[in-house]
């Protein structure tokens, strides 16, 4: 039986391209056929530039014919998240004070991964402004966990996590502020980065300064987040916290790694002083432990971070007001999140703040003593398997109440705090079918090696995919 070219990692496609052994355009057509049969159920595409994208391939195809230099991403489809622009293609943040812009131009990611080549296939749906963590929106509905279709496929990259787990398209873009590319690539068993800040263009001119949002890739293999990351990755004179990689090439460090020796790892079964479901735990700490056979050395440890929740919640409504600075006069026109995230900030004051940045300092001087005995964390990524779509966001934790609608997403917020790169991988399946995320947390600038551990955790535990592939859907 013919493997289906969506099953092909971005990796695999790339390279098959270059040697003539498919062509962008069957390519491009395959993947708009998963969109024809799935895209109604799980509504994780929310605009399709199949015209384009095909004009596009047919480029991309006569380049290869001619033999002319091609990039790194040569005819690879990939999804860009709603509120990232694109030029000529409708860019809605999931609002309907947007439903019907169009940008003019693309934002330097787009810029970027369509200089290596890649193809975009269209927009990822996302909660309103890449606000929550649940993707619903107003303009185009709810997407559906491929995993089981009354699940949640997590927020705010969920449109493009889904995606891929469908085979829709084999990378997409997004934004991770407290969560956002690695907590849905949890929830569809995919991989999501989030790299260390000013890796990657910043995602808003309006804080220039910011390192709480950064844009990455996400993939359904760690060597593909390394190929997106390449070619997103590099210095821009537009962003004053930019920095250039100290390594050459992330994509070519993960495919040359042979194992993981050398490599002191920490296991963390709650970081952030939550709870966590019993099946994530035993899924994580077993995903963790099967590293020994790459070489690594393994240690369950302590490391309570749960004192810095509430500074993350200041700075983000810090955040929340410094980037809606210009429209706080009409907060009332935003979805309930951006309201009430908007709401939140302004009630803190100066002293306020200045406690929150002195808990990150010291979370700072935890984490730099932790990395001189480790090289990487492993924790789960979500506390929570995947929860109803109905559901904004989860109430309990192993029957334990939450405080507030953000707890939940903790363990991954909780490392945007201090700015340090992390990325999720699929780490095992629960009893009910339902993907579970570990989430690897490395020094700043440490890409290469959380997405080479990563990759040695997607070879010795294999989930497979959803079931929603072998459908009549």
């Amino acid at each position: 039986m013919a493997v289906p070219l969506t099953s092909y990692s971005a990796t695999e496609l790339a390279r098959r391209i270059r040697k003539k052994e498919l062509g962008p355009v069957e390519v491009m057509r395959a993947h708009l056929d998963a969109i024809e049969r799935l895209n109604a159920a799980v509504n994780a595409m929310c605009t399709v530039t199949a015209e384009q994208a095909l004009h596009s391939a047919h480029f991309a195809e006569r380049a290869i014919n001619e033999g002319r230099p091609v990039g790194p991403l040569h005819g690879v489809p990939i999804g860009i998240k709603d509120v990232t622009a694109t030029a000529g293609v409708r860019t809605t943040y999931g609002s309907p004070l947007y439903a019907d812009h169009v940008p003019a131009d693309d934002d330097e990611i787009v810029i970027r991964l369509k200089r290596a080549g890649a193809i975009v296939l269209g927009k990822t749906n996302t909660p309103e402004f890449a606000s929550g963590g649940n993707t619903v929106n107003e303009v185009f509905g709810a997407t559906r966990n491929p995993w089981d279709l009354s699940r949640s496929a997590a927020g705010s990259t969920g449109g493009g996590a889904a995606a891929l787990a469908c085979g829709m398209i084999a990378l997409a873009q997004g934004t991770d502020f407290g969560g956002s590319l690695r907590i849905p690539g949890a929830f569809c068993g995919v991989v999501g980065i989030r790299p260390t800040p000013g890796l990657a263009p910043p995602d808003d001119v309006k804080q220039p300064w910011d390192f709480g949002s950064v844009q990455g890739p996400m993939g359904r293999t760690a060597e593909d987040c390394a190929l997106g990351l390449d070619a997103m990755r590099g210095w821009t004179l537009y962003s004053p916290i930019s920095v250039a990689p100290p390594w050459p090439s992330a994509h070519e460090a993960v495919m040359e790694a042979r194992d993981l020796r050398g490599k002191r790892i920490a296991y963390v079964a709650d970081i952030a002083g939550i709870g966590v479901d019993p099946e994530i735990d035993r899924a994580c700490r077993a995903a963790t432990n099967k590293l020994r056979e790459c070489g690594a050395a393994i240690e369950e440890i302590a490391f309570d971070l749960a004192d810095g929740r509430e500074a993350y919640n200041i700075l983000r409504g810090e955040w929340y007001v410094s980037r809606y600075f210009a429209d706080l006069d009409a907060t009332e026109k935003f979805g309930p999140n951006v309201r009430g995230n908007i709401r939140a900030g302004l009630k803190l004051g100066i002293r306020d703040i200045a406690r929150a940045e002195d808990k990150r300092r010291r979370h700072w001087e935890r984490w730099l003593t932790f990395f001189e005995r480790f090289d990487l964390l492993a924790t789960p990524t979500t506390a929570v398997l995947p929860f109803v779509l109905e559901d904004n966001y989860p109430k309990e934790i192993a029957g334990r109440r939450l405080e507030s609608y953000i707890d939940w997403a903790a363990p991954t917020f909780l490392v945007s705090l201090v700015a340090l790169p992390a990325v999720s991988v699929p780490a095992g399946l629960s009893a009910a079918g339902l993907p579970i995320g570990l989430q690897l947390v490395g020094r700043r600038l440490a890409e290469p090696e959380i997405l080479t551990a990563a990759k040695f955790v997607q070879q010795m535990v294999p989930v497979g995919r959803p079931g929603i592939l072998d459908s009549n859907v």
